[in-house]
């Protein structure tokens, strides 16, 4: 007798992230989850778009890869384009994309906590879907969804006081920075230093009041072990523009330390599946699909010794006090986050308040002298790697881009299935368990969108069909 082929759930488009993804979940005879994929249904193309293009063109170019991270590719990309030019930039360039680098992980995590995941922490993950926006947020809390567009103002206005616009800013060059910060400027930012703080501080408390509601949330969401992958000083503090790769285990052990990471292919391998156009990247050693690994919040702050600045790194220790030195629950992103939050702040404020940022030698110009370079940074995800050959015009003849999405994409989809699992039940759907599978993508706040935004309402249809192909149940919204 031939057996009934499993049914299939499809979640079209995922909500409230930054890009356009489905998630399909298939489930067997008894109407359980026995396989999930988490698919990205868009096609990025920029390391072929930019074949051809002169080097210099390069970061400015690759900043329109996304509206939502644009200096975290402006950077790595300037990066390398330093190591083919063979230069060393000035010592105040370095600060300054420094700075740049760390307002946008401040915006970009204000955006991810406040705009996109505060509705289900505030009403709940099984609350009315018709009030999963700020809007509903700004009418139910008004001082939270206020401190949200405060931080994310905060960080945008930096970007747009050194870089010259909010969005696709070209300031990033390469041999350093097109033009120096004006006193002005660096007295504008610092007067708004005190009200970021004040704000990270309260969504950080704020956070921790809720956290007792979502217990099985935080013990559930791709709660599973993996490695952690970051950029780390020699000092052991965080490295957000800069630094050694390391990486540790789930259980502290240290699987690689100081490592060069611009030869990133001796160590990671890149796997592409037919479902998605997002590569699942894999640390080598391991192999495929074994090689699981995390980046991003909750990865830098397990590989890091501390950040190393005094209040973030209090904060640092009431979270590790609370969930262990070495956390794999992905829920535990959005705290990671405004620990990142509080610590960016604090070292802008540094930073800044050193005269030495004022000096004006902010570029080094050099010709092409070598054939191929690669830029690594922190972007508010995760490491981030550009990777670029050019010839002896220096045209690009060939790019790869590593993205921290890329990286996450096998966590990703554990985590969905895992959380499948634990909540969906095939015999009947529910809005709320959908919402829960959706909710672990958001944890790990994907950068899918590139140059690519959806404006007005995107619909959800949900079909439960069973072995036979009927529609069983269906769920719109």
């Amino acid at each position: 007798m031939e057996q009934p082929s499993p049914a299939e759930l499809v979640i079209e488009p995922v909500t409230r992230i930054e890009g356009h993804a489905r998630i399909t979940l298939r489930l067997d005879a008894a109407g359980d989850v026995a396989d999930a994929t988490f698919s990205v249904t868009q096609f990025r193309g920029f390391e072929r778009i930019c074949q051809g293009r002169p080097l210099h063109e390069m970061p400015g170019l690759m900043a329109r890869i996304c509206g939502i991270c644009p200096v975290s590719h402006l950077v790595a990309s300037a990066k390398a384009c330093d190591e083919i030019l063979a230069v060393g930039i000035p010592p105040v360039a370095v600060v300054l994309r420094r700075v740049i680098n760390l307002a946008q992980i401040v915006q970009s995590h204000a955006l991810s906590f406040f705009h996109l995941s505060s509705p289900d922490l505030l009403f709940g993950f099984d609350g009315d879907p018709a009030a999963r926006h700020l809007f509903a947020v700004a009418d139910a809390a008004p001082a939270l969804a206020r401190d949200g567009i405060a931080l994310r103002r905060f960080g945008q206005r930096i970007i747009e006081n050194l870089g010259g616009q909010r969005v696709h800013p070209s300031w990033v060059v390469p041999g350093g920075v097109s033009r120096p910060l004006a006193p002005e400027q660096r007295d504008e930012i610092l007067a708004s230093v005190p009200e970021a703080l004040a704000a990270a501080r309260r969504g950080l408390a704020w956070y921790r009041e809720r956290l007792s509601s979502f217990a099985e949330e935080a013990g559930s969401f791709a709660n599973f072990p993996t490695l952690s992958m970051g950029l780390v000083h020699e000092t052991g503090n965080a490295g957000y523009s800069d630094g050694d790769l390391r990486v540790v285990g789930a259980d502290g052990a240290v699987v690689a330390d100081r490592i060069d990471p611009r030869p990133y292919w001796e160590f990671l391998g890149e796997h592409v599946e037919p479902a998605s156009y997002l590569k699942s990247v894999y640390w080598k050693a391991l192999g495929y699909p074994d090689g699981i690994y995390r980046v991003g919040p909750l990865a830098r702050l397990n590989v890091v010794d501390r950040l190393g600045s005094a209040e973030a790194d209090e904060a640092l220790g009431e979270y590790r006090q609370r969930w262990g030195r070495f956390p794999m629950g992905s829920f535990h992103y959005h705290e990671a986050r405004l620990i990142e939050i509080l610590h960016c702040v604090t070292v802008i404020r540094e930073i800044l308040s050193d005269p030495g940022v004022l000096v004006r030698h902010v570029r080094s110009v050099a010709e092409v002298n070598r054939s191929e370079g690669v830029g690594v940074s922190e972007a508010p995800r995760g490491t981030l790697f550009h990777h670029y050959r050019v010839d002896d015009d220096g045209l690009v003849e060939w790019a790869n881009l590593v993205i921290a999405t890329g990286h996450n994409n096998l966590a990703m989809n554990r985590g969905v299935l895992d959380a499948a699992r634990h909540y969906v039940r095939g015999d009947r759907l529910e809005e709320p368990m959908l919402n829960r599978v959706e909710a672990v993508i958001r944890c790990f706040d994907p950068c899918l969108s590139c140059s690519t935004h959806a404006l007005g309402e995107m619909p959800l249809v949900v079909r439960l069909l069973g072995p036979g192909g009927d529609v069983l149940d269906e769920l719109t919204r």
